[in-house]
């Protein structure tokens, strides 16, 4: 795969490459990207995330397996007392008020059979990563046993636990998700933003 050179390369971390097969395209979204992998034209594109990058225009990349982006990951935060629970959940919204997540994601408050209560992050399976980071950096614990991932997610919604609230988080996104036609002109360019 051949890439363009690239300047001012730290803005492009954490957005993504689409390998076409007969050349690439740098900078779009992971939205962009699983729009991308949707059509029938372009289901068999390869995709990396870009990771790091470097003053000279290098960069780091990850490929992401192209059924990431139809699945949801999350992390599963556990306690039996139902205060406590409650707290974790209203820290974590309270926290992406302050400090938008990496992407849009839910949050649950639920109940396990009056046993255990949990407070639930559920997010697009490809910003797992990122997630992971932005609890780091909010500073987000719990005194109770955690768990995380897509088979995480897949337990959660087949347990189908009693919700007791639920928020939706929003990003800031850097850059707007183009569609469409804007979109498919996107997949001729080598470099997207």
């Amino acid at each position: 795969m051949e890439l363009p050179k690239i300047e001012n390369p730290d803005r492009y971390v954490d957005l993504y490459i689409v390998d076409f097969g007969d050349h690439s395209g740098v900078g779009f979204t992971a939205q962009e990207a699983a729009e991308l992998l949707e059509s029938e034209k372009f289901k068999n594109v390869k995709v990396y995330r870009i990771y790091n990058a470097y003053p000279d225009g290098k960069m780091e990349l990850k490929g992401v397996p192209n059924q990431t982006f139809q699945l949801e990951a999350g992390m599963f935060f556990y306690e039996f007392d139902e205060t406590t629970a409650q707290d974790d959940f209203k820290r974590l919204v309270k926290s992406a008020v302050g400090d938008a997540p990496p992407a849009r994601a839910k949050v649950h408050f639920a109940r396990y059979n009056g046993e255990k209560f949990v407070t639930a992050l559920i997010f697009p399976a490809e910003y797992n990563g990122q997630f992971g980071r932005w609890l780091l950096d909010i500073g987000y614990k719990t005194a109770g046993p955690a768990e995380g991932g897509t088979e995480a997610v897949k337990r959660y919604y087949m347990d189908a636990p009693q919700v007791l609230q639920r928020h939706q988080l929003f990003t800031q996104q850097s850059f707007k998700s183009k569609t469409g036609k804007e979109l498919l002109a996107m997949t001729k360019m080598a470099v997207v933003r």
